[in-house]
């Protein structure tokens, strides 16, 4: 049906949901297929995934390589995956199964990572050298991203600044542990459960974080507050990024990327915190937003 090397096949492998999708040569989705992630069962996630492929082949025509992201990590040093929310599958050899299982090579990186090199390829930093993609919503990862090429590190942890500590502390900052066994992670302060915890600490108030954001745009003086107390976070955070790696780009992905000021508010206050006499580095919203995931994973092959 179709020239071989016409299509990228990306899969998403969530906690929730596997899915499935062919990019053309232009980049876009031309299929699409999903399905309920079994995730108690290690076994069945592999048959899902070779079902899935299974159905994108026969719509391309011939055989195609696989790229998968996925929560968590594989450990350079083991080749078991660890850190994934889905639980059954960390321990095992993920890579390893998928291979035997599908019968040909795998890339696999995790979702951070995808996200940032969706983003970098043809997405919204598509124009820059350098780009750190940012996914900030129930926790807080990323992945660094130089000519097009995504930079993983000897530990595979290229990226995870969600769990260093917020620098430049300020008395509005609640000190708390992070589920990682350390104190006052970036991710207990920038996810979206970290903002609403910041706020209760402070006002006693249990807000979501959807609720501050959109109690601060109506006019609510104390939810106005943390939110810019999050932006002050925020610029710390990314900061301290700045100053270590001086991207071009970061581009923001995650429930918490849709606040509509943060593209204003964090970028007038990095200048306090980095290391330059000025700050040109671009604070982007996503163009592909919750497609850069398996966008990302199809793009693990180019």
């Amino acid at each position: 049906m179709s020239s071989k090397n016409q299509f990228k096949l990306g899969i998403d492998l969530g906690g929730t949901k596997i899915e499935a999708v062919l990019l053309d040569l232009t980049g876009q989705i031309v299929f699409k297929q999903r399905v309920a992630t079994p995730a108690d069962q290690y076994r069945d996630i592999l048959w899902s995934i070779q079902d899935l492929l299974a159905q994108a082949e026969k719509y391309a025509g011939y055989e195609l390589k696989v790229g998968i992201g996925t929560p968590g990590a594989i450990s350079p040093r083991s080749g078991l995956l660890r850190n994934s929310n889905t639980v059954c599958m960390n321990g095992q050899n993920l890579l390893q199964d998928l291979e035997t299982t599908l019968q040909r090579p795998v890339r696999i990186q995790n979702d951070a990572n995808c996200f940032a090199l969706s983003e970098a390829m043809d997405g919204a930093a598509a124009n820059y050298k350098m780009v750190f993609g940012v996914i900030i919503g129930t926790g807080t990862g990323a992945g660094l991203v130089f000519n097009k090429q995504l930079i993983t590190g000897p530990h595979a942890i290229a990226g995870e600044w969600g769990h260093n500590f917020l620098p430049w502390t300020q008395d509005y900052d609640v000190s708390r542990d992070c589920y990682c066994g350390k104190q006052n992670c970036i991710e207990t302060f920038l996810s979206g459960p970290g903002m609403a915890a910041n706020a209760k600490a402070l006002t006693n108030n249990s807000l979501s974080s959807r609720q501050i954001v959109e109690k601060a745009q109506q006019g609510d003086e104390s939810c106005a507050e943390q939110l810019d107390h999050y932006y002050d976070q925020m610029a710390r955070g990314l900061a301290m990024i700045i100053n270590i790696i001086d991207p071009d780009a970061i581009v923001l992905g995650g429930g918490m990327s849709n606040i509509n000021g943060i593209y204003e508010a964090v970028p007038a206050r990095l200048g306090k915190y980095v290391f330059s006499d000025f700050v040109e580095t671009k604070l982007l919203p996503p163009r592909f937003g919750d497609s850069s995931g398996v966008r990302g994973a199809a793009w693990l092959w180019s």
